[in-house]
């Protein structure tokens, strides 16, 4: 029988580095520490749909103003010029022009005149009186849509930067996976050393070494797939901080995970406050205005219409000149039925965003419901989680105990110490999804996602 005392020592200082317990450092990187925190703002700030939705704001914004500019007066000039030999039109023009001649006129033929050129300078403004309230409420219709506008953007926000912060995460998550699996690489290639060696001197039995040698390799394929994972997260951490994809991060390690605040009824009364839902009733206000707006072509339109038009045989001559006032009405006798047929579409439109928006409204309680299931169930799995590593840690102490005292061999020390770093493999996974969770549980209720960090506390 092999006497497992004569490696005691060597395989538990080898052992002694697997720290899995402990936090580890990431890889430093130039520039300072991107906390979640200033992931959130900056995911914010400058994600690309962030920016798209500023830009669309401020689009709806501008048609305001447009909606508005149609109520007010219209201001044109232009310039015209004409040639003619039409008898009415050539008479006509040369009297504007203030340069007829009753001599002249008799003394030529008024039904075969010379060609007469003619340039107008046209200063005109139409002023619409009284268009069936057409006008103001497609204005209504504008501000409408800008305040849902603004309250999309507001959600844009909030989602670009859970949208950051969960790539924070899963980065802080991917680099600290991989410093695990290195450290436990290290561990186990100096205990395949050892058993070589001890095998070797014929002090190990050789399916020790094989095994040693199998979890070796098996580490080896999971660290390639981690540091795979850690380019992976590192870009994708850029790509929502809408930063160049090969830029690099300094990051905080992955503090514990907050406890809930409240209990689900407080989710749901936040979460019939969303912005999305503000801006989709928003919307639906300004639908139901449609047929309103359609209506009032069924009314007579009044307008004033003045202009000064300056008239020469040049162009920008002011020989001539004469001034025009106008009020002009209008009304459709009949159109086919072409708008009552598109207000009876606008009034079934309207219907169908009704019901829409019922709908939102239950899908969003129903998605908080889910978010503060899925929150409450991720942070009893950490807590679960956490309680393993203990137990793992506890095993890993007892067994070094055992292996002291030369009862056990090496290959079960080696199990017990990957053992602790499946715990705490469990535990990482278990502190993120806790994390993330959390924060899509204040996205789904309508919460900005900082107010999940304000109960937090940093890893121990």
């Amino acid at each position: 029988m092999v006497n497992y005392r004569y490696f005691v020592l060597p395989s538990l200082a080898a052992l002694a580095t697997l720290g899995l317990g402990q936090a580890l450092t990431p890889p430093l990187f130039a520039g300072e520490t991107l906390t979640l925190a200033s992931a959130l703002d900056r995911g914010r700030l400058q994600a690309r749909e962030t920016v798209a939705a500023s830009a669309r704001q401020r689009a709806a914004e501008a048609r305001v103003q447009q909606a508005a500019g149609y109520r007010l007066p219209q201001v044109r000039i232009s310039e015209q010029w004409i040639r003619t030999d039409s008898p009415a039109d050539a008479f006509g023009m040369l009297l504007n022009q203030e340069r007829f001649s009753f001599p002249a006129f008799v003394a030529g033929n008024p039904n075969d005149p010379d060609p007469l050129s003619t340039a107008i300078t046209r200063l005109e403004v139409e002023i619409p009186i009284w268009t069936g309230g057409e006008l103001s409420t497609r204005l209504e219709q504008a501000r409408f849509a800008a305040e849902a506008a603004a309250a999309s953007a507001g959600r844009a926000g909030d989602q670009a930067a859970v949208a950051a912060a969960e790539a924070w995460i899963r980065l802080a998550q991917a680099r600290e996976a991989q410093s695990l699996f290195e450290k436990s690489r290290e561990t186990v290639a100096a205990h395949v050393e050892l058993a070589r060696a001890y095998s070797a001197q014929g002090m190990l039995v050789r399916s020790d070494l094989l095994r040693a040698e199998v979890e070796l390799a098996r580490l080896d394929d999971l660290l390639a797939e981690a540091r795979g994972n850690v380019r992976i997260a590192e870009s994708n951490l850029a790509f929502r901080l809408g930063e160049p994809l090969d830029t690099r991060y300094n990051l905080e390690a992955l503090a514990d995970p907050p406890p809930i605040a409240q209990e689900s009824p407080g989710w749901l009364a936040s979460a019939e406050a969303r912005s999305d839902l503000a801006a989709a009733r928003k919307l639906l206000d300004a639908g139901d205005l449609e047929a309103k707006a359609l209506k009032g072509g069924l009314f007579p339109r009044i307008g004033l219409v003045a202009r000064h038009d300056l008239v020469d045989d040049q162009l920008f001559g002011n020989n001539g000149d004469s001034t025009t006032i106008a009020a002009l009405a209008s009304f459709d006798l009949y159109d086919g039925g072409k708008r009552r047929a598109a207000m009876a579409a606008a009034r079934a439109d309207a219907e169908a965003g009704r019901a829409d928006v019922e709908r939102f409204t239950a899908g969003i309680e129903l998605e908080t419901k889910q978010a503060f299931e899925a929150a409450s169930v991720a942070l009893e799995r950490r807590r679960t989680a956490a309680a393993a590593l203990a137990a793992a840690e506890e095993t890993v102490r007892i067994v070094e105990d055992r292996f002291r005292a030369g009862v056990i061999r090496s290959i079960d020390l080696l199990d017990a110490a990957t053992t602790r770093r499946e715990a705490e493999m469990r535990e990482l996974v278990a502190r993120a999804e806790a994390w993330l969770t959390h924060l899509h549980l204040a996205l789904a209720a309508g919460l900005e996602p900082e107010t999940v960090l304000r109960t937090s506390t940093p890893r121990s």
